[in-house]
């Protein structure tokens, strides 16, 4: 099922609006995706909102703002855009969920699917995936608080799948590199891979560390240490600060599925934060030590 998925949002062509919400937002893009003889190329064009074209490519992604004349331009990252699977997600989805078949339902005036994920633990949430039969194809994906409640979910509102495309469709609308725009080569520098000094002694099974590094912090240099993890679906990250004058939130939050668990450590301020239950990121942030 997961490698039918990934590999049918990979190969086909297809050309759709998905629709995006988490908590009270709800965003919609439109999206064209071409493969040619295994070259793929993407783009999305956000319908609401403020504008953004993303054009993912050649193993790197750029997003254009044309409101601001920028442009982003960074490598493609683990975690693929909807409607894809990345072999990380395939892999943590066997592994630490339970499947279940669902109940058939309507999307995008397809007949679909419905297949609902159920984690082993209470440290991660659950999914609910509706595939087209016919293809494969991803057509809508939920993420399940431990209460039930949805904590984000995209969908395909409508969609054509197999249609001839033309690949200039798939292009973006501006050049590489615009005249006057700005341009913002993102890459992983010597502060995304740096040993920060500390380390998480008890992540939740199967999350494993992808990102280390430090971040300037206001007019501090290197004032916030931060060890990103993920299980192939979410990611966690832990902030480590040094108290400053500003009074930190220490305790439990919630907004939407983000959980945030924040305690003091001598002279340091520690929080998790991500799309994981509660107990997952209290986890971490009371197991973080020096190294």
């Amino acid at each position: 099922l997961l490698a039918r998925a990934a590999e049918a949002a990979r190969t086909l062509n297809y050309t759709g609006t998905i629709v995006y919400q988490h908590g009270f937002i709800v965003e919609s893009s439109r999206i064209v995706h071409v493969n040619e003889g295994g070259d793929e190329q993407e783009k999305l064009v956000n319908l609401d909102g403020p504008a953004r074209e993303v054009i993912r490519a050649k193993g790197e992604v750029r997003c254009y703002y044309p409101d601001a004349k920028l442009v982003r331009i960074e490598p493609r990252t683990f975690r693929n855009a909807f409607p894809a699977l990345s072999p990380q997600q395939q892999e943590s989805l066997a592994r630490y969920y339970t499947v279940k078949a669902g109940e058939p339902a309507r999307v995008a005036g397809i007949d679909a699917q419905s297949w609902r994920f159920e984690p082993k633990d209470g440290l991660r949430y659950g999914h609910e995936f509706w595939t087209d039969p016919a293809t494969g194809l991803l057509l809508k994906a939920r993420t399940l608080s431990e209460r039930g409640e949805v904590v984000e979910q995209f969908a395909f509102s409508d969609l054509a799948i197999g249609a001839p495309i033309d690949r200039d469709a798939a292009r973006p609308t501006w050049a590489s590199a615009p005249a006057n725009w700005q341009v913002r080569q993102m890459k992983m520098g010597a502060k995304e891979s740096v040993d920060t000094g500390w380390v998480v002694m008890k992540p939740p099974p199967g999350f494993v560390k992808i990102m280390e590094g430090r971040r300037d912090l206001g007019d501090r240099p290197d004032a916030l240490a931060q060890i990103v993890f993920s299980d192939g679906l979410v990611a966690v990250s832990v902030f480590i600060e040094q108290r400053g004058g500003a009074q930190r939130f220490v305790g439990r939050a919630r907004q939407g599925g983000i959980n945030q668990y924040s305690i003091k450590q001598d002279d340091y301020i520690i929080t998790a934060l991500g799309e994981a239950p509660a107990e997952a990121v209290r986890m971490m942030a009371t197991s973080v030590t020096r190294r």
